[in-house]
């Protein structure tokens, strides 16, 4: 199979039916089959752009099925629309292969295609070439400018005394994944029926594009969580309170602070809540738990700030979106990140977000 071959038959569809299934017929001009496709933006929305990678044996395991595998790499770059606030319009898809196996090929353009589907964004471009397995997708959203003004939201706008919310559960794809790379303690083992259920979490998460989009106006900052709770919580950090840098983040000192309690922190993984389930002998401990909470990444969940005045807003968005959110602590003045128990005791902070390069 030739690589235009590969492209009609897997990631070529009927454009015109497809694009009004989604509403998009006024927005893509041009997608699939020439050297570059065209958008047309509606008046008074801002573009929200972002783009991210996905590499065999550093994202994902060389067994992975390929329709999860289609699924996560359309699903990490709509999370970041999520916490832009920013509504789905459209994708590219650049594809290394090894070989053009059709075995392969369909179930991940069926993973890709449904979640596609499910937030209305179309495929409207790419490349494929010969290589190790490796995929790249751009992702293009919109936001509302109301009076002048961006409705996106940034990591920027953190203030002091803010609240800070997490949605959904954390730590689940990080214990499914230091399970599936050995990397447990000695003597935990971690049960069939929950490694399956974690690891779903893992390969299949779920992008909160409609609480990103009902906290418009309400969340002062967001983030989605990629790389660990404290890690993302840093950036808006380091962005806020005045200091809002240009470009990618530069290692700069954080401009605010937080503190964060961990006795709300372990009830955040599911694993946790569901052990109930689990033999006798097993319990995940609050230290495992808050490793991968605090620490692990793949969650995918939305980090954000929001002032103790819009409590009730912020409920409502939850209730909307159908997605819970968790109060999980407070912006200060003070940078650096704390960690306070039950009692408000503080909790030594030695947990670390992942970083390719560290």
């Amino acid at each position: 199979m030739g690589e235009f071959e590969l492209i009609r038959h897997f990631f070529t569809r009927c454009g015109s039916a497809t694009l009004a299934q989604t509403g998009l017929a006024s927005r893509v001009v041009l997608g699939v089959g020439d050297d570059c496709a065209l958008l047309q933006p509606a008046p008074g929305m801002q573009m929200a752009v972002s783009c991210d990678m996905l590499v065999q044996g550093r994202h994902f395991f060389a067994d992975v099925d390929p329709r999860t595998l289609g699924h996560k790499a359309l699903a990490v770059n709509l999370s970041d629309l999520a916490a832009c606030g920013a509504r789905p319009l459209a994708f590219t898809l650049a594809l290394a292969l090894p070989s053009a196996d059709p075995a392969w090929l369909a179930p991940f353009a069926q993973g890709l295609f449904a979640l596609a589907d499910l937030h209305g964004c179309t495929l409207v471009g790419g490349d494929t070439t010969r290589g190790p397995l490796n995929i790249c997708i751009t992702v293009f959203g919109e936001v509302p400018v109301l009076a002048s003004c961006g409705q996106a939201l940034l990591r920027s706008g953190a203030q002091v005394g803010d609240d800070v919310y997490v949605s959904g559960t954390l730590g689940d794809a990080h214990l499914a994944l230091k399970a599936l790379q050995g990397r447990l303690p000695e003597s935990f083992e971690l049960p069939p029926a929950m490694l399956t259920q974690t690891r779903q979490r893992l390969e299949q998460p779920t992008p909160r594009i409609a609480l990103g989009m009902a906290l418009r106006g309400i969340a002062t900052a967001a983030a989605d969580v990629s790389d660990g709770l404290l890690g993302d919580l840093g950036h808006i950090l380091a962005r806020s309170g005045g200091h809002r840098a240009e470009g990618v983040d530069k290692g700069e000192s954080a401009s605010l602070g937080a503190t964060l309690h961990t006795a709300v922190a372990v009830k955040l993984m599911a694993a946790c809540a569901n052990s109930t389930n689990a033999p006798a002998n097993f319990k995940i401990s609050d230290a495992l738990a808050l490793q991968c909470v605090l620490s692990g990444g793949d969650d995918y969940e939305l980090v954000f700030t929001a002032s103790p005045n819009v409590r009730a807003a912020v409920q409502a968005a939850s209730v909307s979106s159908a997605t819970p959110v968790t109060r999980i602590g407070i912006i200060e003045a003070q940078p650096g990140l704390r960690l306070v128990d039950g009692n408000g005791v503080p909790v030594h902070n030695g947990f670390a977000s992942f970083d390719h390069f560290a």
